[in-house]
């Protein structure tokens, strides 16, 4: 490591202690955790032990079924383990985890890590043909999944919620027949596999590498109030990057995190009052679902106890920021990142104030540029192609493949642009952008127009092809009442605010976009549409 470098981390352990992160430990402490280190890595399996270790019988997961403490998740994850090795599985096979946000997911997720296996977390909004078809692109050899995703063939299968009789071993049956025995020693170390969202084209599986740098965490907690033993609502799913970057974090942090396997607003503002929460981790659409509660509704639940929302995941629009913050106070942190280059931006809820709908200012460890086509910088307030450099890049798709690399610096394949006080605006997919009668055009910026107007709950714009113009722009709107609102009022709308290329040439009412289980608008969807 460079003198440069090593200066580097040694800040990013300053900021770790200053926030509280990091604090002095007994020396049969530091023995026990650096046991866990040789054994595992700096991976899932360590971070479970070394939770276990220091908070022990704090409670570490609450969901339907109950609460687990960090104890119990470490010894759950072991006799999951067993079974698993018992069974055939070993650390050469990928096991596939089709879960919703539950106890189920956290067990195999940390057995898959003790046995040094890799997991692959499957997207619980895919139907049954692309499971099927992601598991065998990625060489899935295993499977552990909710009992409703039956609808597919495979080998090994284990389940790990049911509501009724299981057609295949069951997670807590294999736990209860292991649960005692040395643990399971791993050939090697696990990766965790992540599907990208697969909203414009198929799904691809990137490996997270294990942490290079201190840059991810010091990144988060150099912006945002995070702290030892709070209680948070993990809203957001958690086989996506932001979602299990918020349980991996917990278990460092000892933090109580309380699931549910299907989100529900009014639930949410329940769990905040009932567990007394500090954090709430959602996708922006959760926001807007909160939000549309009746005021009667949200008032019967008492959030004062919230100091950290943090959303990631997809567009948060300037309006819903400022919202929000009117009504549930300055507690929003919007962050930009992606599963291939990590952390990229924070915005805080001094920066939503002040620029409503910005990313925020590039991460601590992270260098942000904008380049134009030919790889050249572009000015302030001027769109280009985001690239990242940080400790968190990931080396490549697993099937092959991977992001354009300039520099050092890797594409995001979004486009963005900064403004004059160097804030990050993020405007869309470089590869959506519309070139309609030789003018480029990028759809979010349309996109967010539209969903200001009162008439409009959400919409989309995807390009067509088009005789005269090569493209042109088509808009899908949902209402934001029972009746669409008039067409040409909205593209006048449009006119009145952005240049004439830019308005839609036609727009579509739906009841619904379709999204997925992040939040995100599934485009390839509405292009079927078209």
């Amino acid at each position: 490591m460079s003198a440069r470098r090593l200066a580097h981390e040694l800040g990013n352990l300053g900021v770790l202690v200053r926030s509280g992160l990091v604090r002095p430990v007994r020396p049969s402490t530091a023995f026990r955790l650096g046991g866990a280190a040789l054994r595992w890595g700096a991976g899932a399996a360590t971070l479970v032990k070394a939770a276990a270790i220091q908070h022990g019988d704090r409670v570490a997961l609450i969901d339907e079924r109950g609460s687990l403490t960090f104890t119990e998740l470490d010894r759950r994850a072991e006799a999951l383990a067993r079974a698993l090795a018992a069974d055939g599985v070993t650390a050469a096979d990928r096991i596939g985890l089709i879960c919703r946000n539950h106890r189920g997911f956290v067990d195999g997720l940390l057995a898959a890590a003790k046995l040094g296996a890799d997991a692959l977390l499957m997207n619980t909004a895919f139907a049954g043909p692309q499971l099927a078809d992601s598991l065998a692109a990625e060489g899935a050899t295993a499977v552990i999944h909710d009992q409703e995703y039956t609808g597919f063939n495979f080998g090994r299968r284990y389940v790990a919620w049911h509501d009724g009789d299981a057609d295949a071993p069951t997670l807590d049956g294999m736990i209860a027949a292991h649960r005692d025995g040395p643990p399971v020693k791993p050939d090697g170390v696990g990766r965790i596999v992540i599907l990208t969202s697969g909203t414009t084209g198929r799904p691809k599986g990137v490996a997270r590498p294990e942490p290079r740098s201190l840059d991810p965490i010091a990144g988060l907690v150099d912006r945002i109030p995070l702290r030892r033993r709070q209680s948070q609502v993990l809203a957001a799913p958690m086989f996506h990057t932001w979602g299990l970057s918020f349980l991996l974090l917990g278990l460092y942090l000892g933090t109580t995190q309380v699931i549910r396997r299907r989100f529900d607003p009014e639930a949410v503002l329940a769990d905040i009052e009932c567990r007394r929460c500090s954090v709430v981790v959602p996708v922006p659409v959760m926001l807007r679902r909160i939000l549309d509660l009746p005021r009667a509704v949200r008032a019967r639940y008492d959030t004062s106890t919230v100091d950290v929302v943090a959303t990631a995941g997809s567009a948060l629009p300037g309006d819903l920021a400022t919202e929000w913050m009117t009504e549930f106070g300055d507690n929003l942190y919007n962050i930009y990142g992606s599963t291939e280059v990590a952390l990229v931006s924070v915005a805080t809820p001094a920066d939503l104030r002040a620029a409503p709908g910005t990313a925020g200012f590039p991460a601590r460890g992270t260098e942000v540029r904008l380049l134009d086509e030919r790889g050249r910088p572009v000015p302030r307030g001027v769109t280009g192609r985001i690239f990242v450099g940080n400790g968190g890049l990931f080396e490549g798709y697993t099937g092959g493949g991977g992001k354009q690399v300039i520099g050092g610096l890797m594409s995001t394949g979004d486009v963005g642009e900064f403004d004059a006080a160097g804030r990050l605006y993020v405007r869309g997919r470089d590869d959506e952008m519309i070139v309609s009668g030789g003018e480029n055009v990028f759809p979010a910026e349309i996109e967010d127009l539209l969903t200001r107007h009162p008439a409009v709950r959400e919409a989309a714009a995807v390009g067509v092809p088009d005789d005269e113009f090569g493209q042109r722009l088509l808009a899908f709107v949902a209402p934001a009442g029972e009746a669409p609102p008039d067409e040409d009022e909205l593209k006048d709308y449009v006119k009145r605010n952005l240049a004439r290329y830019k308005v839609p040439r036609e727009i579509r009412f739906l009841p619904a976009l379709p999204r997925n289980a992040t939040g995100k608008i599934v485009k390839r969807e509405l292009l079927d549409r078209a």
